[in-house]
């Protein structure tokens, strides 16, 4: 009898299928390959951004590159000569001043109204150029940021577009 018995335990169990192995695998590499087709073709809100396209590059040039503008536009074209502003600086050692003398680069069409509020953009910059600090002005870099900002102020005071560009003639500091 334990002959019989021996046998019966020595019998080795049935094997399994791969089957659901392979069927794992193959399922698991399409859906990598779905998602990264996804991803790459802009289906999904994340992944590569596309690039920008070239007309909304080209719309505007940076400050100070050459625009391209033709003789015409250049001829029409008018400057407005503003009112030297001396500002009085505090400092520790002493008391200096600022003597600021600019023009507005303007288009003909646009001189009449930014010649009617001038006023105001003299209150503007003497505002601005009186919250300065003396160390403000003694970067080397100083003159071409303090330009971008006055010519910012100037567009606020007199309308988008109207003014050009900020022309300092006088920048001294005594």
């Amino acid at each position: 009898m334990t002959d019989a018995v021996a046998d019966v335990e020595t019998d080795e169990p049935a094997k399994k299928s791969k089957m659901p192995l392979i069927i794992g695998l193959v399922l698991g590499i399409a859906g990598a390959g779905g998602g990264f087709f996804a991803v790459q073709s802009g289906l999904l809100p994340f992944g590569n951004k596309p690039a920008p396209e070239v007309a909304q590059v080209t719309k505007e040039a940076p400050e100070g590159v050459d625009k391209g503008e033709s003789a015409e536009e250049i001829a029409n074209l008018a400057f407005i000569e503003m009112e030297p502003i001396v500002v009085t600086l505090n400092r520790a050692s002493g008391v200096q001043q600022l003597r600021f003398r600019a023009q507005l680069e303007v288009n003909q069409a646009d001189q009449a109204e930014v010649e009617t509020v001038l006023p105001r953009v003299v209150d503007v910059l003497n505002s601005y150029l009186r919250a300065l600090e003396l160390e403000d002005l003694t970067d080397p870099m100083a003159l071409p940021k303090l330009r971008a900002q006055m010519l910012r102020r100037i567009n606020i005071v007199t309308g988008q577009g109207r003014v050009r560009d900020l022309l300092i003639m006088d920048f001294v500091l005594n």
